[in-house]
């Protein structure tokens, strides 16, 4: 990955944590790595528990950041939630999937929050 993809991301998640913040969310972790990948953000909103997607673009010729949260991408965001969720013994918690999609155009970001973006029981 080039060091530019690296800075886009890790002001992505600056942003995003930002955002959500702003809206009432708590941010528990960042960067929750396991052997199986990673989850951007894991915060709470309310009572529930909520793992965060963050797509950041420095431009739309390629699509909707959003749009990059592939079927192969949720299924692997979810299996990783699975595993945040039993080592943490949260089996019980509710929680949900969002998506943060974050543009960089003419100077300024835009970010739009996308909540309950997926669950884990469809593509």
């Amino acid at each position: 990955m080039s060091q530019d993809r690296v800075i886009l991301g890790k002001a992505g998640e600056d942003l995003a944590c930002r955002e959500l913040e702003r809206r009432g969310y708590a941010i528990v972790a960042r960067r929750y790595r396991r052997r199986g990948g990673e989850l951007d953000i894991i915060a709470r909103d309310g009572a529930t528990l909520v793992f965060v997607e963050v797509k950041a673009r420095d431009g739309r010729e390629f699509g909707e950041a959003g749009e990059a949260v592939t079927g192969f991408k949720r299924r692997r965001i979810t299996r990783l939630a699975l595993d945040y969720m039993m080592r943490h013994h949260l089996s019980d918690c509710p929680c949900r999937f969002d998506v943060v999609a974050i543009h960089f155009e003419a100077g300024r970001p835009t970010v739009e929050v996308f909540q309950g973006a997926f669950d884990a029981t469809h593509d």
